[in-house]
């Protein structure tokens, strides 16, 4: 659970504090944006159009995580399979393997590769977390290939009936269960799709009452 990855600080508190970055993978995101790439700049004083070098979310939070150890740092990518993510992480689809990640303890442990751009070496601290979220009722998209799957541990996250939250409403003497409504919903879109098109608990969060409802 991302909590347990702050142990200092409240999750709440990790995204200003910088320890934790959010992003959403589409179809043109590009490996110059997640690690690094050339990109144009216009100088403010002269109106000159030049271009610079620039590090990309991926490794500007790497760059964090190796002078901070104490710390641990995450980056959560939002429907990670609906880019090119092969083409997207390059070199990281070896780096990240936890059996290549540089030590914060011990810097000669590891693998460093040769970044294209910069020349210069570059490897994944053992402090950084890669968290993906995917949608797999999307067919729209590319299925993550076997090299990539390895290197993840999948969670499913079905919807949950027993939450609290999910508490009866009653309305003129009737009672609405969200918790049954939203289990016969599901029930009947499994028989007649598949699991990967249920309905999750999210929606009926915000029923608290009849007006909500309706």
């Amino acid at each position: 659970a991302i909590p347990d990855l702050f142990e200092r600080v409240d999750s709440r508190n990790a995204i200003e504090l910088g320890f934790l970055k959010f992003i959403t993978f589409h179809q043109s995101y590009s490996y110059e944006e997640f690690i690094e790439g050339i990109r144009p700049t216009v100088d403010r004083s002269t109106g000159q159009l030049t271009y610079e070098l620039v590090d990309g979310i991926f490794k500007s939070l790497s760059k964090r995580a190796h002078v901070d150890p104490e710390n641990n740092y995450v980056l959560i990518i939002d429907e990670i399979n609906r880019g090119n993510v092969s083409k997207v992480l390059g070199e990281l689809i070896t780096l990240i393997e936890p059996s290549k990640r540089i030590s914060s303890l011990d810097k000669t442990k590891g693998l460093s590769v040769e970044l294209p751009y910069s020349k210069t070496l570059f490897g994944v601290p053992n402090n950084l977390y890669i968290i993906g979220t995917m949608n797999t009722a999307d067919r729209s998209i590319t299925n993550l290939d076997t090299a990539l799957r390895r290197r993840f541990t999948f969670h499913e996250f079905p919807p949950l009936y027993d939450l609290v939250e999910l508490a009866p409403i009653v309305h003129d003497g009737a009672t609405i269960d969200p918790k049954i409504i939203l289990k016969v919903l599901n029930e009947r879109i499994e028989y007649l799709l598949d699991k990967d098109h249920l309905i999750g608990h999210s929606y009926f969060l915000n029923l608290k009452d009849w007006k909500s409802v309706v």
